[in-house]
């Protein structure tokens, strides 16, 4: 203590500041000790209420005490996520499809599975019938009359298509597509059988004539 100095005086600046830098350990480094164990001590009770909250890192705290970062983390992944949404490219494995109009069963659940898809099975084993005849051809106008059948068979299809509301594994694309589909094919390979040489059953002018110009 210097002179002229009382105890309730208080000391220097310059000189309180140099005091703790200029103390031995055993000296000025009392005040020191117990800033840096209150430090410590706080830090511990930090640690420990953040381990009794949910143990959240430290990172994560510092985070949400900074509305800045926390906001462009959020427009991040904001971003990212429509992103996501507003690509059309198509997914590299295909994992489902929609069933198409009309596609349910065509009976109860409760009814056994051939039931449930007569209306395919019904054209499926008209059209069969038809390649029967024609591969074993047992009579005359056999060729013609199989594939007659063939046709119809598809015809079948398409009218099957329109008037039942569900039918099952018949039902390929929407409702339209499959009837157009199936009653032009069945259609067509009906006129075609029709108008098969010899002897057709079907005299189209139109026909021989285009057969015969391009003959020539």
């Amino acid at each position: 203590m210097g002179a002229g100095t009382s105890p309730a005086d208080p000391a220097p600046a310059g000189r309180a500041a140099a005091e703790p830098s200029a103390a031995g350990p055993g000296g000025g480094s009392a005040g020191r000790g117990d800033g840096d164990s209150a430090e410590r001590a706080a830090d511990d009770s930090a640690s420990a209420s953040a381990e009794q909250g949910g143990g959240e890192p430290a990172e994560r705290s510092a985070g949400a005490s900074d509305p800045g970062s926390a906001s462009a983390a959020s427009a991040e992944q904001g971003g990212a996520a429509r992103g996501r949404t507003r690509s059309r490219r198509f997914p590299r494995f295909t994992r489902d499809t929609a069933r198409p109009e009309g596609g349910g069963r065509a009976a109860s659940g409760d009814a056994p599975a051939p039931a449930r898809q007569w209306p395919l099975l019904t054209v499926l084993c008209a059209a069969g019938l038809g390649l029967l005849i024609v591969a074993l051809d047992p009579f005359a106008e056999a060729f013609r009359i199989g594939t007659i059948l063939i046709g119809c068979a598809l015809i079948t299809g398409a009218v099957l298509r329109w008037a039942v509301p569900s039918v099952g594994m018949l039902a390929v694309r929407s409702r339209f597509t499959d009837l157009v589909t199936y009653g032009l094919m069945g259609t067509l390979i009906v006129l075609l059988a029709l108008v098969a040489q010899p002897r057709p059953w079907l005299d189209v002018p139109i026909l021989e004539d285009a057969v015969r110009f391009t003959i020539r």
